[in-house]
């Protein structure tokens, strides 16, 4: 079990981050803002995929106006989520010009580093947190290394080439972004603010640097913390990118809520980084949100591609009874189905799962034993296995996870299909 770094509670819309409360997952839209219309819906799918806070881009007059909008069409599809302003440059003006903007967001996200310069950076900062005090709303201050404050930066650049050793400039740097982000929370607080209003982000794009950075980050203030890698990038690096980077920090204690930020591929849903940070958090068992398939990778021992499909089937089945299932049963996202391509470790492996098949290998006799609960129960066999198996899926399901589905979660599940065209 990790011993979570603590940090004070802050709300946010109708969540909860810090002290002992669960990791939440965040996610961003990338539809124009000005569209209310495809930014709800987007909305809504990231929620529904799992997103317990969304962010949206506030950048112009028209972004703004049109924040009370996406709010009241999340309300008409019944999608209770918080609802982050991202601002950079105008926010100062925005949250001043467009109050029902700032009365219905959720939270403000302010990069330190994009407020205006010299004494514009110190008087748009205080009209921003002054704008989260007058409709109380917690912020985000959220630096990153691409619009790192410039001013800072060349103070402390200035200061180290009068050390008698002179650190590098990269160190420089990583001490620019923490000190620029605890500097930020800090003037908030002379400002107004409460700690506990307050969450902290420091975001760069290679894994040692973010890991580095947090770690500073947790040694030196108490405010609630926000992590990512920025820029992650497409595909397996991206993944495997902001999965190394957060499971460390996660592990080491450190982090409330986390986004990974993925490019995502042309035309493809941007539901895929709300899956990863959920996997991350599942992997190092932090949290629970799907029942999971054990499958062997196989080998030269299988080269049936029954298993493979096997797996896969198991895989879409359990996505698809996913939402469901968590409204009828409780605790379902913690089953673990292994399926299994052979003799040597199929056994094993099944009878760790809760419920797991051991397909044969190549040359085994076509049986495939069912293991529930650590114990042999039968042995499949013929053309209907997969239809079989998964039946035994949903009887385990039923027996292991039932309770009985109130009337209200039952009427939760009709506004799910709900989207404005």
């Amino acid at each position: 079990m990790v011993n979570r770094r603590q940090s004070p509670l802050v709300k946010i819309g109708n969540q909860t981050l810090g002290a002992n409360s669960p990791v939440l997952v965040q996610s961003m839209t990338n539809t124009p803002t000005e569209d209310p219309v495809a930014t709800a819906n987007q909305v809504r799918d990231l929620h529904l995929a799992g997103s317990e806070i969304v962010r949206v881009t506030v950048n112009t007059k028209e972004a703004a106006q049109a924040i009370p909008k996406i709010v009241s069409l999340l309300e008409k599809m019944d999608m209770e989520v918080p609802i982050v302003g991202d601002f950079h440059y105008n926010g100062h003006l925005l949250l001043r010009e467009y109050p029902d903007c700032a009365r219905l967001l959720a939270k403000y996200r302010i990069n330190p580093g994009n407020v205006g310069r010299g004494d514009r950076h110190d008087n748009n900062f205080k009209d921003m947190i002054e704008a989260a005090l007058k409709f109380d709303k917690p912020v985000r201050i959220g630096v990153n290394w691409g619009s790192l404050d410039q001013d800072l930066l060349a103070s402390m650049m200035d200061e180290n080439s009068r050390l008698p050793q002179p650190l590098e400039a990269h160190a420089v740097l990583i001490e620019a972004i923490v000190e620029s982000a605890i500097q930020s929370a800090r003037l908030a607080q002379k400002y107004g603010m409460k700690e506990d209003k307050l969450v902290l982000s420091a975001k760069v794009s290679e894994v040692p640097d973010l890991i580095k950075v947090y770690e500073e980050l947790a040694k030196r203030c108490h405010y609630a913390l926000h992590l990512g890698l920025t820029e992650a990038g497409m595909g397996n690096k991206g993944v495997v990118s902001t999965t190394a980077a957060l499971s460390v920090l996660l592990m080491k204690g450190i982090g409330d809520t986390i986004r990974c930020s993925l490019t995502p591929r042309p035309g493809a849903s941007r539901t895929e980084e709300v899956e990863v940070c959920q996997q991350i958090l599942q992997a190092i068992g932090m949290r629970s949100f799907t029942p999971k398939v054990t499958a062997c990778p196989g080998c030269g021992r299988t080269t049936s591609t029954v298993f493979q499909e096997l797996a896969q089937e198991i895989e879409r089945h359990l996505a698809e009874n996913r939402r469901l299932w968590q409204e009828k049963y409780e605790g379902v996202e913690d089953l673990n189905v292994a399926v299994m391509g052979c003799i040597v470790n199929g056994p094993g492996e099944s009878k760790h799962a809760n419920i797991g098949i051991s397909l044969p290998g190549t040359g085994e006799e076509p049986r495939a034993p069912i293991y529930i609960d650590g114990e042999y129960v039968t042995t499949l066999s013929g053309p209907a296995l997969t239809s079989d198996f998964i039946k035994m899926v949903n009887e385990y399901v039923e027996r292991r996870y039932a309770r009985i589905a109130t009337a209200e979660s039952v009427q939760r599940l009709s506004p799910l299909n709900k989207r404005f065209q």
